[in-house]
C-alpha cells in the first residue's frame, strides 16, 4: 500500500460528510470493495462533489450507441493523452473488465492507433482525441467520418461529452495530485478465481 497522501487539498472523513455523499461513498464502497480515491479527494467540495457525478452519471452509465466499455476506452485514450496518471489507471482497470481484454487499456491509453479495436473505435477515438486536445480545430469532416461507421448525432455528442469532460477531470486529478487506488493496478488483468 501507498503511504503517499491521495491528494494535496484537504479529505474530510467520511463521518463528516453531507449524508448524501456519505451515502453515495459507502454505496460505491460495497459494489467496488473499496473507496475509488477520486470520491474521497472532492468530497471536501460537495456542491461540486454532487455536480461533478452526476454529469458523470450522465454521460457514463447511459444506455445509448455505445457500449459502456467504448466510453471508457474514450476515457482512457484522453486521459493518456493528458497525462492523468489516475484516470488511466482507475479507468484502464475498468475498460478492462467491460473490454474483457486485458491488454486493451495499456494499448489505448499508449497509442490507440496501435491498439487492438475495431476501425468504428479507431475513427471513435480519433474524434475524441481531437476533442481533447484541438476542439477548435472540429469541422464537418469529422462528423462526416463518424457517420461512416455508423455513428448518430446524440452518439458523436456522447463522444465529445465524454472527451470533453474528462479533460475537465484528468486536470483536476492532476492539479490535486490525486492518486490512484492501489486496487486499480491489477483489476482485469487476470480471470477472476
Amino acid at each position: 500500500m501507498s503511504e503517499r497522501p491521495i491528494s494535496r487539498f484537504p479529505v474530510p472523513e467520511l463521518s463528516a460528510l453531507p449524508e448524501d455523499i456519505r451515502d453515495k461513498i459507502l454505496a460505491v464502497q460495497e459494489k467496488a470493495g473499496f473507496v475509488p480515491n477520486v470520491f474521497l479527494a472532492l468530497a471536501h467540495r460537495p456542491d461540486e462533489f454532487r455536480a461533478f457525478f452526476a454529469y458523470h452519471d450522465a454521460l457514463m452509465e447511459k444506455e445509448g450507441g455505445l457500449t459502456k466499455a467504448e466510453r471508457e476506452m474514450i476515457v482512457v485514450a484522453t486521459s493518456g493523452a493528458n497525462g492523468c496518471l489516475y484516470c488511466v489507471v482507475a479507468h484502464g482497470a475498468i475498460l478492462r473488465i467491460r473490454a474483457k481484454n486485458p491488454r486493451v487499456a495499456d494499448q489505448v491509453a499508449t497509442n490507440y492507433r496501435k491498439a487492438e479495436i475495431t476501425p468504428r473505435q479507431r475513427a471513435m477515438l480519433d474524434y475524441a482525441l481531437k476533442v481533447a486536445l484541438r476542439s477548435e480545430e472540429i469541422d464537418e469532416p469529422d462528423f462526416a467520418a463518424l457517420r461512416t461507421h455508423g455513428f448518430g448525432d446524440d452518439d458523436i455528442w456522447d463522444i465529445g461529452a465524454i472527451a470533453a469532460f474528462f479533460a475537465l477531470s484528468n486536470r483536476l486529478a492532476n492539479m490535486s495530485s490525486m492518486r490512484p487506488n492501489d486496487e486499480f493496478f491489477l483489476m482485469g488483468r487476470l480471470p477472476k478465481a
